[in-house]
């Protein structure tokens, strides 16, 4: 699968969203429309809504298909500093993926290093074809 990245940026943010990534779970759609439309494209209108409504809802992203770039400050990188030192968390979704919250290496079977920043939906089903990342076809299979 091609790995396509793609970026909306206003004055404070871009959001950067990895549909190789995406589980479609909607919770980006249902939770601001005015935003994220996937009927219209582009479907991210980074113009319709405040950057701060915009990052709340990205971080509510359960697989990391769309995250939060922030015009970087010294300030910002202080925090950035103290939050890559966080700690990692793990929470299974019912009949679904395992979403690892915080920074984190990935590696795949022929030992590739891949970070991730912020969340990541990893397979546990076994029915993927992007593994080991989570690609919504648990959905699909009577595994979980």
């Amino acid at each position: 699968m091609k790995e396509i990245t793609k970026h909306y940026s206003n004055d404070g943010i871009t959001v950067v969203w990895k549909p190789h990534v995406c589980i479609h779970s909607a919770i980006c759609f249902k939770g601001l429309p005015e935003v994220f439309d996937p009927r219209v494209r582009p479907w991210v209108n980074i113009d319709g809504a405040s950057s701060q409504k915009i990052v709340d809802q990205v971080a509510k992203c359960p697989s990391g298909a769309i995250s939060i770039e922030q015009i970087k400050n010294k300030a910002n990188m202080e925090t950035q500093k103290s939050e890559n030192s966080a700690e990692i968390k793990i929470q299974v979704m019912s009949k679904g993926p395992l979403i690892v919250k915080g920074n984190c290496v990935v590696v795949d079977e022929l030992g590739n290093e891949t970070i991730k920043e912020g969340q990541v939906a990893l397979c546990r089903c076994g029915a993927s074809a992007n593994k080991p990342y989570c690609d919504g076809a648990h959905r699909t299979t009577s595994v979980l």
